[in-house]
């Protein structure tokens, strides 16, 4: 774990949670009954204010306004990770520290007996068991130990693990994890192949809405599923130059010659319409482009899946309450 200087944490510190919330967990946020605050979906007590990013979490008596607190005290994460995150999440920041001069070796975390928090809570997300099954067949998705975690796998073309993405479970404590395993190497990222021969590839910013859109076609594996692990994007009436070419699309594309058509998938925010057009303007003179944002403006497919699985567990409700 890097050593941070009181320069670095400032620049952490920089961002504000309400920031960070819209950018990044924008699921989470739910509009409360007052002006300009807001709720988290995952924490009844806790409420935000929109404009000056003031947060207090009744039920623990802590409040902040920096994303800083917000994801060491809220979602319980270390507090050099949450440096490390902010740092990189914030384009404006240039670090001054020097590159390891040894990388870490990757390691898959340890595997738990079974799956099942992490199918529960991914049911939960309205994904699909079937789709669940699926990546687990192919052994791109499992549960960790000790921790719960659903860990997502990138694998090179010979099938060898070679990244992974760890998404934590929200226990009773209202604690989340979310980092990529140490040593991981980006451009092999979490991807669904399709069950045959396919010159489609759609791109999605992260793994939970990759799994989503496949569940909302049905669960079909006609095509690659590549996540991009995020995007770089300015923010809202920022200028900025031609962004760079997502790693691992790159890759996929060297690796995947056959590929003819790129699905756009990424959120229908400012940050994932800019990124479509940008992956548009970069790749539509060799590949066909499919736009296919969310229909609802500001959600991702996520949100979608999980809309779907809560009008279907509103109507199996009122169906039982008529028997």
């Amino acid at each position: 774990m890097p050593w941070y200087s009181g320069e670095q944490i400032e620049a952490a510190r920089q961002m504000t949670a309400m920031e960070y919330l819209r950018r990044y967990q924008p699921y989470r946020l739910k509009k409360s009954s007052a002006r300009n605050e807001w709720e988290l979906t995952d924490h009844d007590s806790f409420k935000i204010n929109g404009i000056t990013s003031q947060w207090h979490w009744k039920s623990r008596d802590i409040g902040g306004i920096c994303a800083l607190n917000f994801l060491v005290k809220v979602d319980g994460m270390d507090f050099k990770e949450a440096v490390d995150l902010l740092l990189r999440e914030n384009p404006a920041y240039i670090s001054p520290m020097p590159k390891e001069k040894e990388s870490k070796p990757f390691v898959l975390p340890e595997r738990y007996r079974n799956c099942r928090q992490v199918q529960e809570y991914l049911n939960r997300r309205g994904i699909s068991d079937g789709v669940i099954r699926y990546c687990r067949q192919y052994g791109l998705l499992y549960e960790s130990a000790p921790y719960h975690n659903a860990v997502f796998v990138g694998k090179d073309t010979e099938g060898i693990p070679k990244y992974a993405f760890l998404r934590g479970i929200y226990d009773r404590n209202g604690k989340s994890f979310r980092i990529e395993q140490a040593g991981s190497d980006k451009k092999y990222a979490f991807c669904v192949p399709p069950n045959r021969e396919s010159i489609r590839v759609a791109v999605y910013e992260a793994c939970i809405d990759a799994l989503a859109h496949m569940t909302l076609e049905g669960g079909t594996a006609e095509k690659y599923r590549l996540v991009l692990g995020g995007i770089s994007a300015p923010k809202e009436g920022e200028l900025r130059k031609e962004g760079k070419k997502p790693q691992a699309l790159e890759y996929f594309l060297s690796e995947h010659p056959g590929i003819r058509e790129i699905e756009i998938c990424t959120d229908n925010d400012f940050a994932g319409r800019w990124a479509c057009g940008q992956m548009k303007q970069a790749y539509q003179e060799r590949y066909h482009i499919i736009e296919n944002l969310p229909q609802i403006e500001g959600a991702d497919y996520g949100d979608l899946a999980w809309q779907e699985a809560e009008k279907k567990r509103e109507a199996r409700q009122k169906y039982g309450r008529g028997r």
